[in-house]
């Protein structure tokens, strides 16, 4: 093993990049406690002792046409950080997610002479596969979340760790009374309705095209006789007023608890689960909860996205099943009657009971904390083991 101090790069660009950061920090100190980090870090990573160059709040920009308004912004973070790397260059540079920003700094700062990984596959296997290329001249080593993205860069001759997705090694089913009971939902009866757990998103856009969708097809299913009872998990106080002035709105009728935070336990009280596609369909599935998937996006983006989409699935335990486990609707197809009509028939007990089956037969097994897996991975690419 090398002497010294390593010294570890990090560019994280978004909250869910930032915690992967914080937790692979941890674990990297754990096996070589004197390593010293640095780079583009979100408060988590900066709690974990990264020093900032730049704070990852400035890259949370997610869309196509979206990026767009931010571009001349995040073309000068890039061209500042890259000055510093090359200028004071660690050891191996880590990217984390984000890869339209960062797969170009790393393969820049690799030609320089720096070890590169990149943390989290991008959506190669999905759309613009040709970015394999890119991805290989630009990376020492790929870690991916999934087994279905290593299989990918190891068909294509890319080096990769699949590490497992932090999830499946922390998240377990929880009982759906116990969770009723923290949120102080009183238990199932008899005459009780049933409990539809509404979450569209947690950025800006995403809450402000799903939550009157949503609230669409509650309305939908009561006007047919299927009334539920509605838990919306709110990610910060903005989602709270947007949900609460379209309640106002639309939601003459509706049955509906407001929760600050707390998705797992929401998901995990509600008999069904209506959810954007992201992250929350992997948290849904490892809690065994039945689900309908919806998503929209800016008109222009999809315009775009759907031209270059080659995957018939975009919900994660679809993914991982390689086939319509759980039902999934985009962009036109997403409306409250198709929503509304998937929900109900969900509500069926026979109809729960498989799914729930199903996304229990899903779950991979996970022996091991990805972030030590990661950490081993990025020790290995440097050479310190």
């Amino acid at each position: 093993m090398n002497s010294g101090r390593l010294r570890v790069g990090l560019i994280a660009g978004e909250p869910s990049g930032d915690a992967l950061g914080a937790a692979l920090i941890g674990a990297l100190r754990r096996q070589m406690p004197h390593v010293e980090c640095f780079g583009v870090a979100g408060p988590a990573m900066r709690a974990a002792g990264c020093r900032a160059l730049y704070p990852a709040e400035d890259l949370a920009v997610m869309g196509i046409v979206e990026v767009l308004a931010h571009l001349p912004r995040l073309l000068r973070i890039r061209r500042g950080l890259l000055r510093q790397l090359r200028a004071d260059p660690p050891d191996v540079l880590v990217g984390i997610d984000a890869p339209d920003f960062n797969l170009p700094v790393e393969a820049r700062l690799r030609r320089a002479g720096v070890r590169t990984v990149h943390y989290v596959s991008p959506s190669v296997w999905a759309w613009r596969e040709r970015r394999v290329k890119q991805i290989a001249a630009a990376v020492d080593r790929m870690l991916t979340l999934f087994p279905f993205e290593a299989r990918f860069y190891e068909r294509h001759g890319v080096p990769v760790t699949q590490v497992g997705h932090p999830l499946q090694a922390t998240l377990r089913p929880i009982d759906p009374a116990v969770a009723r009971a923290a949120l102080g939902l009183p238990p199932p009866g008899p005459n009780s309705l049933p409990v539809l757990a509404l979450l569209p998103g947690s950025r800006a856009g995403e809450y402000r095209r799903l939550a009157p969708l949503f609230l669409a097809t509650a309305q939908w299913l009561r006007e047919q006789g299927r009334p539920c009872h509605l838990l919306l998990p709110l990610v910060n106080q903005a989602a709270r007023t947007a949900v609460e002035a379209q309640l106002r709105r639309t939601g003459a009728g509706l049955s509906c608890t407001l929760i600050d935070g707390r998705a797992q336990e929401v998901m995990a009280a509600a008999d069904a689960v209506l959810l954007a596609s992201g992250t929350a369909t992997l948290e849904a599935m490892l809690l065994g909860r039945p689900m309908v998937v919806a998503y929209r996006l800016a008109p222009l983006t999809y315009a775009i996205a759907r031209r270059l989409v080659r995957t018939p699935h975009v919900a994660i335990p679809n993914l991982l099943a390689g086939r319509a486990v759980v039902p999934e609707f985009i962009q036109h197809a997403a409306t409250p009657a198709a929503l509304g009509a998937a929900i109900a028939h969900l509500l069926e007990p026979a109809t729960g009971a498989a799914m729930r089956a199903e996304l229990a037969a899903l779950r991979p097994p996970q022996t091991e904390d990805p972030a030590e897996l990661a950490a081993r991975a990025v020790l290995e690419v440097a050479g310190w083991t």
